[in-house]
């Protein structure tokens, strides 16, 4: 259904060379360009920070999950069970357990895409039916998570943006996130994306001792 690897979509990976390209001229010309139009020091560690930002996200290859990548996923999942609200589980998962989530899911046809770079998997994404409802059928509700230590470095982008393009391909109509209400990164994140909320269901949820509210984001495909 999907290649098994990729490195982004074409656009993506033509962009990132063709920066890649003009930042490395610009930062080899600094001094001549300073000297002709004024460039402040500012301006090269700019220049400096997207070249290192830029030639990291090309070493990130997006691709579809294996049996083979079970561990790296349990470990990310369960670090979120136990430290998070991003899901509301409060038991860690067994090997078994995810085992069983990873075949469920193949055999329904729904995507799990991994991020991995130097043979280490630094995040996953997902999605699944909605409800069960046949009515429900064009809509899917994702989830995206992301290796503890590696979070604002656009792992989490690559696996959502893979997942609504897949989404899109699969000809469905709606993709549902349903976020905890006080996680604000993870809200301005989605919203970047298209993401619209479309309310709060209050109290919901509880773990660690307390109420949780739930932000139901909604975007068209």
């Amino acid at each position: 259904m999907q290649n098994l690897k990729y490195k982004f979509t074409k656009y993506w990976f033509e962009l990132h060379c063709s920066l890649i390209v003009i930042l490395t001229v610009l930062q080899s010309w600094f001094w001549v360009l300073n000297s002709i139009f004024g460039f402040s020091i500012e301006v090269l560690y700019a220049i400096k920070h997207l070249l290192t930002k830029f030639k990291k996200l090309m070493k990130y290859i997006v691709r579809t999950a294996t049996s083979s990548d079970l561990l790296s996923i349990l470990e990310i999942v369960n670090y979120a069970i136990a430290n998070t609200t991003a899901i509301y589980d409060y038991d860690e998962r067994t090997v078994g357990e995810q085992t069983i989530i990873f075949e469920t899911k193949k055999e329904k046809g729904f995507p799990i895409f991994v991020v991995e770079s130097n043979n280490d998997i630094l995040g996953f994404g997902t999605y699944d039916s909605f409800r069960t409802k046949i009515g429900y059928r064009f809509t899917v509700e994702h989830s995206v998570y992301v290796k503890d230590g590696f979070s604002g470095k656009g792992i989490g982008a690559l696996l959502l943006q893979k997942l609504i393009d897949t989404a899109k391909e699969e000809n469905y109509h709606i993709m549902i996130g349903v976020i905890d209400a006080s996680n604000e990164n993870s809200i301005r994140f989605h919203e970047r994306f298209g993401f619209q909320s479309m309310g709060i269901l209050k109290e919901v949820g509880f773990k660690f001792d307390r109420w949780l509210d739930a932000n139901l984001m909604t975007l068209k495909l």
